[in-house]
Formats: structure tokens, sequence, C-alpha cells
């Protein structure tokens, strides 16, 4: 069977990093890891090609040669799912659909095209779907209704189909799940409540396979959080630590964490020791009332920025994601988004207003409540662009105007550069280090000169140019001095803010361009006032 597996282009977000990207000459930051997957989970007997829509065009060869077309995405890639689904049907092409669109949304409009919607975890369906096709049904769907597979069997995923030299950075899954109660989160919908582990031997057989076919850059663990099971994420460290040293540590991680990390040292010497360079983690607001009202009691047990400053120390940069909209949200939460910010240092801020996605608890008590607006999300999905698709207890208009002025405000220049040399400030020696074999070692991964390039580019832009002159140079020469193991990775983070530079016009440009499609709000009744403006 040829198998064309396709996966869908995004929209502009603040992952996209398109100008740092171009920087360096490559075109996306992340593979499809589910896509590679799902190509591991198939026979090995068939014919294979994967064209990641975000790197190149199908080309009329790779249609022409296809007998079956698979699919799969997230929400935000829902137009470019329904584009691609026609193609294939236009040219007299079976597709099967599946991910995480799909198997929260299975009924969608957009995938109405389909003749199979492969749902869940594929684990599971895949097998169902594969007997299926081998019995030359024509279509069909394929649930796992509510069974979650031992992803202890899950295969390496097939690595080898991607571009490799087109991403900036690969992606492998240690777990999935996650034990907390978020009202807003899909993960728990989608992956259940109990975290599931590869085994640390899976995990390091997938980091030599794309060892072996000369990865040699950063490694993003997509795991929704990491030490969700604390017991397995910590027998997998010490292998994950002893297979870098043999290699001379060519692999750098990012992952994704609960705020808990903080309060367990040794998974955090762990995770610096086995070269754990950043981790992302869901602050989502410092307002302790609007954690509550979210479910994200796990939020409120420490002090968020001792908890920052905690990870920071060990030499793990942290980024993190807010949310703006919550219920019963007092005004001024964009501001208190920025001072918390600033104050910690984070560099990469993710803002958002709440969405209420598929399914969630969000979603059902919403949906109860009569405040759902479902046609607000536009043909490009979910998106940090997008305007709460709900009614939500404060006006609107408020709730968009401070996030765009709060989002501005953290990404312009001379800002940025303040923020980043104070949080480089705090950050601690890289643990690594002390491990590290030069001898152990290889020449692929030194620098390569589009990186060069790249950084030239930025001194040029952020050191001359622009009227960010005399804060670059004062910035570069302060963390030299004072922090010279991380100045490196200062630099690479100064340079960020050339993607978020441009889409701080982005964020502005979309949110206006909806709240112009807003009816006007009707007048405030007496008593509304007083509810809104309440001092913080």
């Amino acid at each position: 069977m040829r198998t064309l597996l396709i996966y869908p282009e995004f929209p502009k977000t603040f992952w996209s990093y398109e100008k740092i990207l171009e920087l360096v000459n490559r075109k996306v930051l992340l593979p499809p890891l589910g896509m590679v997957t799902v190509a591991a989970l198939l026979p090995q007997h068939w014919e294979m090609k994967l064209v990641d829509r975000n790197v190149r065009e199908v080309t009329e060869a790779e249609w022409a040669w296809a007998e079956l077309v698979v699919i799969s995405g997230m929400i935000v890639q829902k137009a470019d799912m329904a584009v691609q689904i026609a193609r294939a049907k236009q040219r007299g092409l079976p597709v099967a659909v599946g991910g995480p669109f799909a198997s929260s949304t299975p009924d969608a409009p957009e995938l109405d095209l389909a003749d199979f919607k492969v749902l869940d975890e594929g684990e599971i369906t895949l097998p169902l779907f594969i007997e299926a096709i081998e019995r030359g049904e024509q279509g069909g769907r394929f649930s796992a209704n509510g069974d979650k597979p031992d992803v202890t069997g899950t295969p390496i995923p097939r690595f080898d189909l991607l571009e490799l030299d087109a991403y900036d950075s690969m992606s492998v899954q240690f777990s999935r799940g996650c034990p907390f109660q978020c009202e807003f989160c899909d993960i728990i919908v989608l992956y259940g409540r109990k975290p599931r582990t590869k085994t640390p031997e899976q995990l390091v057989a997938e980091l030599q396979r794309l060892y072996d076919l000369g990865w040699r850059r950063a490694i993003f663990l997509v795991d929704d959080n990491f030490i969700g099971n604390k017991r397995n994420a910590k027998l997998l460290l010490p292998a994950i630590k002893e297979w870098q040293i043999e290699r001379g540590y060519p692999f750098s991680f990012t992952t994704e964490a609960s705020v808990d990390l903080a309060s367990d040292e040794e998974m955090m010497r762990m995770m610096a020791e086995a070269r754990f360079e950043a981790v992302f983690l869901g602050i989502e607001t410092p307002d302790e009332a609007s954690l509550s009202v979210a479910g994200k009691h796990q939020n409120t047990r420490s002090s968020l920025e001792e908890s920052v400053d905690r990870i920071t120390s060990y030499g793990i940069r942290v980024m993190a994601g807010f949310i703006i909209g919550f219920d019963g949200e007092q005004t001024g939460a964009g501001d208190r988004i920025v001072r918390f910010v600033s104050r910690t240092g984070i560099p990469a801020a993710m803002m958002g207003m709440l969405q209420a996605l598929p399914n969630t608890g969000l979603w059902h008590r919403l949906e109860k409540e009569g405040r759902l607006i479902q046609e607000k999300a536009d043909a490009k999905g979910v998106n940090q662009t997008n305007l709460l698709n709900f009614i939500p207890t404060r006006p609107i208009r408020d709730i968009a105007n401070e996030y765009v002025d709060a989002f501005c405000r953290l990404y312009e220049p001379n800002a940025y550069i303040d923020r980043v040399t104070h949080y480089y400030g705090k950050v601690g020696v890289p643990r690594w280090k002390a491990f590290f074999k030069p001898e152990n070692s290889d020449k692929s991964a030194l620098p390569e000169a589009r990186d060069i390039k790249a950084l030239a580019t930025v001194i040029w832009r952020q050191g001359f140019k622009r009227n960010t002159r005399f804060r670059f140079w004062r910035s570069l020469a302060r963390v030299a001095r004072r922090n010279p193991a991380n100045f490196e990775q200062f630099v690479v983070t100064l340079a960020h803010n050339e993607h978020f530079q441009e889409y701080r016009a982005v964020v502005t440009r979309e949110i206006e361009e909806q709240l112009a499609c807003l009816p006007p709000e009707p007048p405030s009744t007496p008593a509304e006032p007083s509810r809104e403006l309440q001092p913080v």
C-alpha cells in the first residue's frame, strides 16, 4: 500500500519562530512526531512518504504515487486539514484522518470528506483500521472507547521519513497523560489522568536512532507533563545522562512540566545533569483566585516567583504560558502578568485568551451555562490571537485590549533585553558540563556556518541598526562578566526577539480585526461597574 502521510500547515503562532528559523536557514521548529509514530505503527511492508506542509508542498508526483492518504493534526491546523482532504478526494484517493483534532471533534465539518476516522491513540485504533483496509472496506470510524494503550509497546518513530535538515529541533515522547485536573486543559481528555511512560530503554533507543541519522541538535520531549510520573522520570534521567556522557552530550533537552518541579531538588538536579536546558511551565496567571476557579490548585501551593527562581538556579531556563479571561478575573490581569514576568525575568512568556476546548471541564460547564460561542473560533482554530469563544464575566473588549497591551509591552525590544539580562543574572551554571568528556564528542556537534551567520545578523540588528544598541552591548558585557557559563545561551535567547518583534504586530492586527467585527456591547447596568472595576 503506497501511503502518503500529510501534516497540515500551521498559521503563525507564538511558537512558529519564522524570523529565527530564517536566520539559520531552517523551515520549522519541530517535526510531526505523531505522524512518524503512526508510520511506525502501520505495516512496515507498506511504502510510505511523508510531506510536512510546513516544510513544502505535496508534489503532483506524490499525489499520483499514492494509493492511500493519511492526515493528522491539531485544532489549529484544521483549515489546512480540510484543504488537504479535499485535494486527495479530488484525485479519487481514500483518506484516513486522526490526531488530536479528529479525536476531540470527529464530527467537525472539516472532516466530512474523510473516509476513515482513526480516533484516539493509534496503538489501539490503527490495528482496527489496518484490518478494515485489508478486508477491502471503503470507510469506517475506529475508537478506543476510553481505553488507553500501554506505550511500552510503541515502536521507534520513523524519523527516517523526515527531511531532518528542515527542522531546528527534534521531538521524542516519554509519557502521555497528566495527574492534575485543570478545567481548561484537553490533555486529560485525550490521554487521561494516569501518566503512562515508555521504558528508559525505549527512550534511549529513540535517541540512538536520531544520533545514527546524524542528528546533533536540540531535542524536545513533548510530554505535556514530564514529571507527571515522577518515579519513572527519575528512572529515565540517569539513563539519558549516561548515554549523553558516552557521546559527548550531543543533545540538549527541553520539555514541559508542572510547577511542582520546583519542590523536587533531586528531579531538578537529575534533569540539569542530563542536559535539560529549558522547561515550559503552565503558570497561567499570578492571580490565585483565577487559578482556583480553573482548578489549577497545584499552582497555589507555593510561591510562583520562588518556584521559577529555584528551577532557574539549576541552570534550567524557564518558559511559561499565561492566560487572560478567567471567570471572576479583575481588571488589570494583563498588567499583573507583565509585572510577574518582569520580576521573574522569564524570557519566553506565551500569552493567550482563554479558550474552551472541546470536551474539557470548562467546555461542559460553559455549555451548561449557555455561554459557549462556538462560531467565534474561526477557520484557523485555536490560536494565541483568537478571542474567547465564550461569554466572559467582564467585557470582552477589556480582556482583548489588556492582552494586546500586555503582549506588546513584554516584547518591546528594549524591555525584552532588560528582562533577559535580569534573568541571566540568576541562571545557574550548567551542571552537565561537569560530566562532559571532550574526547567523546564529535565535530558534527560544533556550530554550523549558518549558526555563525545568524549570530552575526542578530548582532548587526540589535547591536548597531536599532535603538537597542546601547542596551545590547551593555547587557552582553554584564552577562559575560557575571555569568560566562551561560553567555552563549543568553545570546541565543536575545535572538528570539527577532520573532517576537514581528509577532507583536500580528497579535495587534488580528485582535483588532476581530474586535471590529463584534457588535456593540450593551450599556452597563448600574451594578456592573462596581463588579468590573474593583481595585486590585
